[in-house]
């Protein structure tokens, strides 16, 4: 599947908020939005369009594609989705996206970002109730247990994921013992347990046209 390999720090300015896309870079100070809070590019502080509703239905869609790492393709598969899954279509993505297995790594505190969650999935360095699974958009069930292998526990990125994780907290629908590597995906997360930042019903206004 194709990826983007270019500056990441490029998709937050662009977005105009954070999307935490670079780890621990994003909460210090060298975080590129925190010095230059405009679009990139020649004209990204002179640009001063008014943006129209079609605009900002797209821009949310981009800006959560950006979040997850995905592209068009495998993100309008997961609208389908949970166009047909009963309940409410704009929670219903946010649930899918949200048991993708390098997201459920990332929330879990063994990875400061999604992309490094992705690449300890891709290295078979995680177990799904006992066994490997390498595929990063695997949907986790609700009463998986997730564990990391022996030989990953100890890694310096792990170690430093880890910490970071232990002073902000993990996901509410995620039982986690960060000190074993491991953890359960408890339950599906509720709307209040989810980014707050992100309007969903955007997104699905502007599948639906």
């Amino acid at each position: 599947m194709a990826r983007y390999l270019e500056a990441k720090c490029r998709l937050c300015r662009r977005e105009g908020e954070k999307l935490f896309l670079k780890g621990g870079k994003c909460y210090s100070d060298k975080c590129p939005i925190e010095r230059r809070p405009y679009a990139p590019g020649m004209h990204g502080q002179n640009r001063r369009t008014k943006v129209s509703d079609y605009g900002l239905q797209l821009r949310e869609k981009q800006k959560v594609k950006r979040i997850y790492g995905l592209q068009e393709k495998q993100f309008r598969g997961y609208f389908d989705d949970a166009d047909r899954m009963p309940g409410i279509t704009g929670l219903n993505l946010l649930q899918i996206l949200e048991s993708r297995l390098d997201n459920v790594v990332y929330r879990m505190g063994l990875a400061s970002s999604r992309t490094e969650a992705r690449q300890i999935v891709r290295h078979k360095l995680l177990k799904v109730n006992g066994g490997i699974v390498n595929i990063p958009s695997y949907r986790v069930a609700v009463g998986s247990r997730l564990e990391l292998v022996d030989g990953a526990k100890e890694q310096l990125r792990v170690n430093a994921a880890a910490e970071a994780a232990g002073s902000r907290g993990a996901a509410e629908w995620l039982d986690v013992d960060l000190p074993s590597r491991q953890g359960v995906y408890r339950e599906m997360p509720v709307r209040d347990q989810l980014d707050s930042n992100i309007r969903e019903q955007l997104i699905v206004e502007l599948y639906s046209k």
